[in-house]
């Protein structure tokens, strides 16, 4: 019996030491890692309320508020594990031998959600603009961390990787809310210039959709091999120029042919030669 009661208080003993030398340790990682949670809260509201303030995209701002927060947390798990007594260093070492495995794997990922951060923030382009990229042309639909989609006018979906994209040239159709319309019509030899000039004009002022300021401009352009051609440019509102584009093609076309000038179109004389 005074063995049992022996052995009892050798391991209450060892109990109480261990509560004694832990204890208060776990209770401040316990507190610090409340504490510490509690704080990246309002940090993480804070850095998501300055976003809205700066205008930064919508889309951006749940990522950026994840990682910082996820960053955060990582840093605060191992300043707790730090305070237990658990050796940190080895634990940054593993961390960071398998974040640059996982870096290697996912390098053109990680490229991708590079470009699109930058192009969030940048803003290149914003969803519903027109853009030409070096190999794409279309509208965009949607602005995602790792790939941008285009949708093309006969309702093709394109998905571009955020990594080329961000770092290529293209071109923004919709940054400006007015765009030049060119056109080039020829005339044959021997046709009034005056003629044709005011033909084009009666036509650009009969559109309401062109803008009478920049001014409208006609022009003799090239005397080619058999047509006199015509330079026309005129300005409108981004979203007309299109329509006026086409419309002005069958315009010109029609009246033309009322006023009597003449468009001509490419020739060839066939000769037959017979031999006796």
């Amino acid at each position: 019996m005074e063995e049992v009661t022996s052995e009892a208080s050798k391991y209450t003993e060892m109990g109480i030491d261990l509560l004694m030398t832990w204890g208060p340790k776990v209770l401040a990682a316990i507190v610090t890692l409340i504490l510490g949670l509690w704080v990246i809260g309002i940090i993480t509201r804070s850095i998501n309320r300055g976003m809205q303030k700066r205008d930064v995209d919508p889309s951006l701002r749940p990522f950026l508020k994840s990682l910082i927060s996820a960053a955060l947390k990582v840093m605060l798990f191992i300043s707790v594990i730090g305070m237990v007594g658990i050796e940190a260093t080895s634990f940054v070492a593993v961390l960071g031998a398998a974040g640059l495995a996982i870096g290697l794997a996912l390098q053109g990922t990680l490229q991708n959600f590079a470009g699109g951060v930058i192009i969030l923030l940048i803003k290149p382009f914003k969803v519903g603009d027109w853009i030409d990229t070096p190999n794409h042309s279309g509208t965009v639909n949607a602005i995602q961390i790792f790939h941008t989609i285009l949708k093309t006018p006969d309702n093709k979906t394109i998905i571009i990787p955020n990594g080329p994209l961000a770092n290529s040239s293209l071109t923004n159709y919709s940054t400006e809310p007015r765009r030049r319309v060119d056109w080039t019509f020829g005339v044959g030899y021997g046709d009034s210039t005056e003629k044709t000039r005011q033909t084009l004009m009666e036509l650009i002022n009969a559109d309401n959709r062109i803008l009478k300021d920049p001014e409208p401009f006609i022009a003799v352009s090239e005397l080619g091999d058999s047509s006199v051609n015509f330079v026309v440019r005129t300005w409108v509102e981004a979203a007309d120029y299109w329509a006026v584009k086409f419309d002005m093609n069958e315009k010109v076309y029609n009246k033309f042919n009322e006023v009597g000038l003449n468009i001509p179109f490419p020739q060839m004389d066939v000769h037959v030669h017979k031999d006796n």
